[in-house]
């Protein structure tokens, strides 16, 4: 299939300005307090994600970032949207929870008055995929296995359940990320998974894309599609000639102050469905 004939869909996204930002504390193998974080650049950063889906036709929303919560800019972490239904998020990180309560009042704001929020640790599209038929969901280092239950039953969507292995890829969306819906297929990392995921995402997408280590480190699987254009780190050079060889069209950007804090352009950008 060629680039022509990939259609993109305008996707609702909702983001957060990193104007706290900073690398105040260490929750995941990526954090290192003792490196400064350039907050010049990681604002341009942000703004160049920001304005790429909006040269791209899609409609981005934002909510007012709040001090002493630098790592609100991950907004993909604090809810789940799919058909208007919005279960929201428990951080396992107390540094994190009171994000939690912040865009559950945004979304209360913005005409959504059924936001559920969670009983189980659940961090939200950090490790919750929406495919178009099913809801891949993380488990192993940050959501519990419980909340895959009680996302299926708040969002009334069938729920696989995946393991994730290895810390560095401590979110779902670090290790895998959908491609599109309509016929729904994935890129991951095969090493992010146990023995048992991994044979279970070979069943679910034969045609999956299958990333490389090297691609993996960079955060090329924290990407962002709309089902024709593939937001992706810069470094993440392998990824995309193979998305490229699919007929998909990559567009890169830099994440190297996100990335301080284990973030990447999926992190930074919830979506919105319904």
């Amino acid at each position: 299939m060629t680039s022509a004939d990939r259609m993109p869909t305008t996707r609702r996204y909702l983001m957060c300005a990193p104007t706290y930002f900073e690398v105040a504390y260490s929750i995941n193998p990526w954090m290192d307090p003792t490196k400064p974080v350039d907050h010049d650049l990681v604002m341009q950063q942000w703004q160049t994600l920001h304005d790429t889906y909006v040269e791209l036709g899609h409609k981005v929303e934002t909510i007012e970032p709040q001090p002493g919560l630098p790592d609100m800019v991950f907004a993909a972490n604090s809810a789940t949207v799919i058909d208007g239904r919005v279960l929201g998020a428990r951080f396992r990180a107390e540094q994190r929870a009171p994000e939690a309560d912040h865009y559950r009042r945004w979304f209360n704001e913005n005409g959504y008055h059924n936001v559920v929020m969670p009983t189980c640790i659940n961090e939200a599209e950090g490790d919750f995929a929406w495919t178009g038929r099913y809801l891949l969901a993380g488990t192993g280092f940050r959501t519990d296995p419980g909340a895959h239950a009680e996302a299926q039953e708040v969002l009334g969507v069938p729920v696989v359940s995946l393991h994730l292995i290895d810390p560095r890829y401590y979110h779902l969306d670090t290790a895998l990320f959908v491609l599109n819906e309509d016929e729904p297929n994935v890129a991951y990392y095969p090493g992010a998974f146990s023995e048992g995921s991994q044979h279970v995402l070979r069943r679910l997408f034969p045609n999956a894309v299958i990333a490389t280590a090297s691609d993996a480190e960079c955060f090329g699987l924290n990407g962002v599609s709309d089902g024709r254009n593939v937001i992706l780190p810069t470094e993440a050079t392998g990824l995309a000639a193979q998305l490229t060889a699919r007929g998909y069209e990559p567009i890169f950007v830099d994440i190297s102050e996100l990335k301080k804090s284990g973030g990447g352009p999926k992190c930074c950008t919830m979506e919105i469905r319904g």
